[in-house]
């Protein structure tokens, strides 16, 4: 016994996290002891309820509360008087912190003789309880310092952006991540009619919803329905009311840690949204895209007839190349829109190094850009677009400091392209226009190529 015992503290030692512990203790009891099954179960103080320890409690993805699931509910209570319970083929083995029952084992012992099993679980609980202890407490702390991260994030998103339309959903994504089994509706109030409008996600088909937004005032706190499964947590700055951040409970209530984060985040992202209306107002008239340092697009509208203007009275050629970062909805909704981020302004960089100081480099909208190549002729327009496809290509995005939960730290992206010459006649959106169906086809074709618009053809 004192072998298994040593061996089990073993194994333990080199396990970390809830499912790998789960996975080795059944693996050694079904081994040793002759069981056919094992499950852990935790007691959440905050929830007060059972959970499946291997199921990430933490993130609530499953819940075994007394009302779902009495018989093992009761046998709960009956193990703070006892050290185990053995029926109906399970035998029930209580895990304590001192003196406090904080979970229990629960195995499928069918009709083995359980004395051994019962003689070694009363000197190995122990150091079984520890390690979930430990494990517990880590991922608590894990939490935590990304609860922190996500509130840094959602400061530094108005450094670079300045949109509503892109700055909410990263928003609602952050606080998702922490509220996992509630739904979250983003609202924004109308500063001329005092209306609000769901901006994220897409729809709210709960008419309470819209009663209980009526109620908010500058000076309101968080508003809670009487069963505390729907929660509205007003978006107020210097005694403006923004709009309302709502959590609607898809399983019990609003636990108080996830009121507290809520809370946090609501005040964070209500600094941040107004501070992007500011810098929106501002901006209107700027000539620089703030994520990427290009050209904005209604500047590069004016740089593009400048161009025109002065290839044809100086009679050279003029190239344009729009430019498309492929698949980069799926990279937002894989990873976030923080790591989108990253990839627009990484393709953007690699842009910039490609190019000559008199070419113009411009955000056309979203994930397109335009450059423009004064001096260029279509074969050497076309071996730009190539070098820069190349670069993209082979460039790895490093992503892990973003979202350091997600296995993959590095990533690849492609781009598509369209290449056009200003031909005689041509004006500045013909010059854009032909590209863009060049690019068109580009991406019909299979993506990562590039395509030069075909004259005779028309594409």
């Amino acid at each position: 016994m004192l072998d298994n015992i040593k061996k089990l503290s073993q194994i333990l030692g080199n396990t970390f996290g809830a499912k790998d512990i789960k996975n080795v203790l059944s693996e050694f009891f079904i081994q040793n002891y002759g069981i056919s099954a094992l499950d852990i179960y935790v007691f959440d103080d905050t929830t007060k309820s059972l959970r499946d320890f291997s199921k990430n409690w933490l993130y609530i993805e499953e819940v075994c509360d007394k009302y779902t699931t009495g018989q093992l509910y009761s046998y709960f209570e009956t193990l703070c008087y006892k050290n185990y319970i053995e029926e109906n083929n399970f035998l029930y083995y209580g895990l304590h912190r001192g003196s406090k029952l904080i979970g229990m084992l629960k195995m499928d012992v069918g009709f083995i003789d359980t004395e051994n099993l019962i003689s070694f679980l009363d000197l190995a609980i122990y150091i079984i309880s520890l390690k979930i202890q430990n494990v517990i407490l880590s991922e608590k702390m894990q939490k935590n310092i990304d609860f922190h991260d996500s509130m840094k994030n959602i400061a530094k998103i108005i450094e670079t952006q300045y949109e509503l339309n892109y700055i909410i959903p990263l928003i609602g994504e952050m606080i998702d991540k922490f509220v996992s089994n509630h739904l979250i509706y983003i609202f924004i109030r109308s500063e001329t009619d005092k209306n609000y409008r769901l901006v994220w996600p897409g729809a709210c088909k709960d008419e309470k919803i819209y009663g209980l937004l009526s109620v908010l005032t500058p000076s309101s706190d968080c508003v809670m329905t009487a069963d505390k499964k729907i929660g509205l947590f007003p978006l107020v700055t210097e005694g403006k009311l923004l709009g309302c951040i709502v959590a609607k409970s898809t399983d019990g209530k609003l636990n108080e840690k996830e009121v507290e984060y809520i809370e946090q985040l609501t005040n964070q992202a209500a600094t941040t949204i107004d501070r992007a209306n500011v810098y929106a107002e501002i901006l209107k008239h700027a000539t620089l895209d703030a994520l990427t340092g290009f050209y904005n697009k209604r500047q590069l509208e004016e740089r593009t007839k400048q161009e025109v203007s002065g290839a044809k009275r100086k009679n050279k050629p003029l190239c344009a190349i729009m430019i498309d970062i492929d698949f980069f909805k799926k990279v937002n909704d894989t990873y976030g829109h923080a790591v989108g981020d990253i990839v627009l302004k990484t393709v953007a960089h690699i842009i910039k190094s490609q190019l000559r100081d008199y070419d113009i480099a411009g955000r056309y909208g979203g994930e397109e850009f335009t450059i423009l190549l004064p001096f260029t002729t279509i074969a050497e327009a076309r071996m730009v677009a190539e070098r820069l496809r190349f670069a993209v290509e082979k460039k790895l995005i490093d992503i892990s400091k973003v979202v350091p939960d997600m296995p993959e730290k590095n990533i690849n992206v492609t781009i598509s392209s369209g290449v056009h010459q200003l031909q005689p006649g041509e004006d500045e959106n013909e010059l854009i226009q032909k590209a863009d169906k060049a690019l068109y086809e580009a991406k019909a074709n299979g993506r990562n190529k590039v395509v030069v618009y075909d004259i005779q053809s028309k594409v």
